[in-house]
């Protein structure tokens, strides 16, 4: 439930629209709900301004659509991360107006569009273009959160020409995100370009002594810059959402 939602109810019982008994059973699962499978945590929204995201991996497509069906009924916006497509043609057969991204893995299901309420830009920037499914998942997470996000694809340093073309952009983001496998050595370089906060994500990308994205992981936390916190291997998701967070920090007047 969200504070609209929450405002609404208050509301009509303050103006002898509506009985407190339904106002009781609107308000019964404002906290958790359990189903058997799951305990939904309704009371998100109003705690971190953003419902709960279901985690897709490890969950079958029923135990996904039964968690759904409840959470679609109090969230203006609910998303699925790490599903895989077979899972979410089921999922898109029973909601119709969910919307599946293949390559971030990610669906989504909103009654209306995100309204922009974070304070500044975020711009998301992949190393290679293999690292843009990581990047998409950011991407959209940040989006889904009511941000403006931009993003710059395959700038890489075995190639940094490339990414000093777009300084501009990258001057006027209040928050960065860098997503890079191989070396990880690309979030070093940005950070070394501004004075925003940027968001490091490790890909598993590269070949066999990268350890599945272990040596960017690692080149990441020993970076040289300062202005850098580092997320999770493949952690898209993650990386987004704390980029939303320090986006919708207010600034002091």
């Amino acid at each position: 439930m969200n504070h609209d939602q929450l405002t609404r109810i208050l509301n009509l019982v303050s103006n002898k629209e509506l009985a407190v008994e339904d106002a009781k059973a609107e308000l019964a699962h404002l906290s958790f709900e359990n189903i058997d499978i799951a305990h939904i945590d309704h009371h998100r929204t109003l705690r971190k301004g953003f419902p709960e995201v279901i985690f897709g991996q490890g969950k079958t497509s029923e135990q996904m659509i039964a968690i759904l069906e409840k959470m679609t009924l109090r969230e203006n916006i609910v998303l699925v991360t790490r599903l895989e497509k077979e899972k979410a043609d089921k999922i898109k057969a029973v909601f119709k107006t969910a919307e599946y991204f293949e390559d971030a893995k990610l669906l989504w299901i909103k009654k209306q569009d995100p309204q922009i309420t974070g304070i500044g830009k975020i711009l998301v920037i992949s190393a290679g273009t293999s690292d843009i499914p990581v990047a998409k998942e950011a991407m959209l997470t940040a989006t889904a959160m009511g941000n403006q996000v931009d993003y710059i694809f395959d700038v890489g340093v075995a190639g940094i020409h490339r990414l000093f073309a777009h300084q501009k952009q990258i001057l006027e983001a209040c928050v960065i995100i860098v997503v890079a496998g191989m070396e990880g050595a690309l979030p070093s370089v940005v950070a070394g370009m501004v004075n925003a906060p940027v968001i490091a994500v490790p890909t598993s990308i590269g070949y066999g002594t990268s350890f599945g994205g272990m040596t960017a992981l690692l080149g990441m936390l020993n970076s040289c810059s300062s202005n850098i916190a580092v997320v999770n291997i493949d952690n898209g998701f993650g990386a987004g959402f704390m980029a939303s967070s320090i986006n919708h920090i207010p600034v002091p007047r």
